[in-house]
């Protein structure tokens, strides 16, 4: 007789809103495609830094937090800005799904200085 019942199908009520992207994981894009455009490893990134290699790693695939004293070892490491790296960063979170926007509010207002 378990045999006779037939598999039932569960549909939401609402559907599952798609996941707005972790900076992490924005990060750590970012700071692999700069160290690999360097032609470095993480051996010797991580070594520079300060850092372990699985911890750098961890961050690369975005599944680690680092702090900012770690981000700014880094960024030493790899010669760039802290500031570059935050504007890299939110310019691969704004691609990451263009239909996504980014601004919840008005739309941005342009200063421009004098």
């Amino acid at each position: 007789m378990a045999e006779d019942r037939a598999e039932a199908t569960v549909i939401p009520l609402r559907p599952t809103p798609p996941r707005e992207p972790l900076v992490r994981d924005g990060m750590g894009r970012v700071l692999r495609r700069i160290r690999q455009e360097q032609g470095r490893t993480l051996d010797d990134v991580s070594s520079q830094a300060r850092v372990s290699m699985p911890y750098l790693s961890e961050i690369e695939r975005g599944r680690k937090e680092a702090s900012s004293e770690v981000l700014s070892a880094l960024c030493g490491a790899l010669e760039i800005a802290p500031s570059k790296l935050l504007m890299l960063t939110g310019r691969e979170l704004a691609g990451a799904d263009s239909r996504r926007r980014v601004s919840r509010g008005p739309s941005p207002v342009v200063m421009l200085a004098a």
